[in-house]
């Protein structure tokens, strides 16, 4: 059982990132509605679901989702090696993507999964990030819209865990050393 007690600090509240979302729609459905591709936004679960929930409410044009699972990490820290656990429903060919992702740390997982969708036929890939976290960036990823810029703390809540743990807080937060070391 998780305690909010375990969280050092709030770097952004709820109204920061629902405001946050309402900046990215505004500005993701001025890029795509010049669009004539239909849009695509593939989300890795899990952690970027509330991040997809909140983001969809501001997006002004019809657009289609799917979801990919792809993980990475053991406890806090990336491995690098991506294994598929879910793949997309239907056939991306021809499609404009827009990546969806809660936090982009050494980009190797962002990385392969753009590489796997080009090679499924998407036509572009952009990406949406709710956190990017450049200081500890090893690929060469940069994303296309950004939430928040964040340190090289652990960050848990709106979708981020540790462990499965802290994915419901509905405000990001710093987790504090003790609970993961």
């Amino acid at each position: 059982m998780w305690e909010k007690d375990d969280i050092k600090k709030v770097l952004y509240t709820n109204e920061d990132i629902v405001n946050r979302c309402k900046e990215l729609g505004k500005e993701i459905t001025e890029d795509y509605n010049k669009e004539d591709n239909p849009l695509l936004l593939v989300a890795l679960l899990r952690g970027s679901v509330p991040f997809l929930s909140e983001l969809l409410k501001h997006i002004d044009m019809d657009v289609q989702y799917d979801f990919m699972d792809v993980t990475s990490y053991v406890g806090t820290e990336s491995q690098g090696d991506i294994k598929i656990l879910k793949d997309l429903d239907g056939s991306i060919q021809g499609y404009d993507i827009l990546l969806v992702e809660d936090i982009v740390d050494t980009g190797k997982t962002i990385e392969t999964v753009v590489e796997t969708l080009f090679h499924k036929g998407a036509k572009t890939v952009r990406i949406v990030t709710l956190l990017d976290k450049p200081s500890r960036r090893v690929a060469n990823v940069k994303a296309d819209y950004i939430g928040f810029e964040v340190g090289n703390e652990f960050v848990v809540g709106f979708g981020m865990d540790f462990d499965q743990k802290y994915r419901g807080l509905p405000y990001i937060g710093v987790l504090k050393d003790e609970c993961y070391k």
